[in-house]
């Protein structure tokens, strides 16, 4: 059976590392908590990080007619406006699709915000690109106004601070990079101490996609030049690149050229990996438990293959694994690759 974690592991007296880890080569699954990562790499290895920030992204308020509505301000666009989706409240999570172009949504302290077209095309019916009035920039005003995205299986609010990593550094992600939520600072001692490597790279995750086979969509991502010369090397020695996240495995793909070379760059990205569109420089991944039907699952299958996904995922339903960014994790190792 599967249930989501409705609460960070602190409120049910664990520490972030002490959630479940599953372990999934193809030797076998082994179960562990994840204070015990360091057995399962070897000195050499590289983890590559994501170091965006989780923002304030939703404000809650109401439409012209007094309903209530939580806006969700996923991802700022090159012109200024920004992608939104508009979801009841959290108690209800769902998603409000009578929303039309030209409609304002009056925002706490005087702001507003007006829908300006389906994003990213016509065709959708989820997210909106919106022009927001508010004093200031759009991030000061979610700094004062915002509170954390949350949906319908957390039926507290919990701070800002519970949607961080230990690699938060650039504010920028509308939902955490959970994957990296069960690192600390000792963890990450142990793990360095160990000989494995850690290098970052940065990408802003928009709003999850929450509808089944909704493919993700473009998103801002970084990876820096001594990253890329890591992964490099890293990959020449026959050690592994375990990307922490889906995040982190599409920003470093992103930057791959076809022969499996990672250069710097940033920009966007608007890469779907896939069973059609495997990985070629990610090796190994960290991630959370995502819903079956999450596009999530298929950059799983581009890096770990879809047999060793299917025997995680049947194994960690069968074992009670939590889901969600509150839950527990799991460590995919596919094959060896050169």
């Amino acid at each position: 059976m599967t249930a989501a974690a409705s609460a960070p592991p602190e409120e049910r007296g664990l520490a972030r590392d002490a959630v479940r880890l599953l372990a999934a080569t193809p030797d076998g699954l082994v179960h562990a908590r994840f204070s015990g990562l360091a057995r399962f790499l070897s000195p050499g290895d590289l983890l590559v990080v994501n170091t965006s920030a989780t923002i304030a992204a939703a404000v809650d308020t109401s439409r012209g007619d007094g309903r209530p509505v939580a806006v969700h301000f996923s991802t700022p666009l090159d012109d200024g406006t920004w992608v939104v989706e508009l979801r009841e409240p959290p108690g209800s999570g769902g998603r409000i699709t009578d929303a039309a172009c030209g409609e304002i949504i009056p925002l706490p302290g005087g702001a507003s915000l007006t829908l300006l077209g389906r994003y990213p095309d016509e065709a959708a019916n989820r997210l909106w690109s919106a022009a927001a009035l508010v004093p200031g920039t759009v991030g000061e005003y979610l700094g004062r106004r915002g509170r954390p995205v949350r949906y319908s299986y957390v039926p507290e609010q919990w701070p800002l601070s519970a949607y961080q990593t230990v690699f938060s550094r650039h504010p920028g992600s509308a939902e955490m990079p959970s994957a990296a939520r069960p690192f600390t600072t000792d963890l990450v001692t142990e793990l360095v101490t160990a000989g494995v490597v850690i290098a970052p790279i940065t990408l802003h995750a928009g709003v999850a996609s929450l509808e089944t086979g909704e493919p993700p969509l473009p998103e801002r991502f970084t990876v820096p030049e001594p990253t890329a010369r890591l992964v490099n090397l890293t990959s020449a020695a026959g050690r592994r690149v375990v990307a922490v996240g889906t995040t982190s495995t599409r920003a470093l793909e992103s930057a791959a050229s076809a022969d499996g070379t990672v250069h710097a760059g940033h920009g966007w990205t608007g890469l779907v990996l896939g069973e059609d569109h495997p990985a070629r420089v990610v090796t190994g991944l960290v991630t959370g438990w995502h819903d079956p039907e999450a596009s999530h699952l298929a950059l799983l299958t581009a890096v770990a293959g879809p047999d060793l996904v299917h025997h995680a995922y049947g194994e960690a339903s069968e074992t009670g694994y939590l889901w969600h960014e509150f839950g527990d994790s799991c460590l995919l190792l596919g094959p060896r690759r050169r």
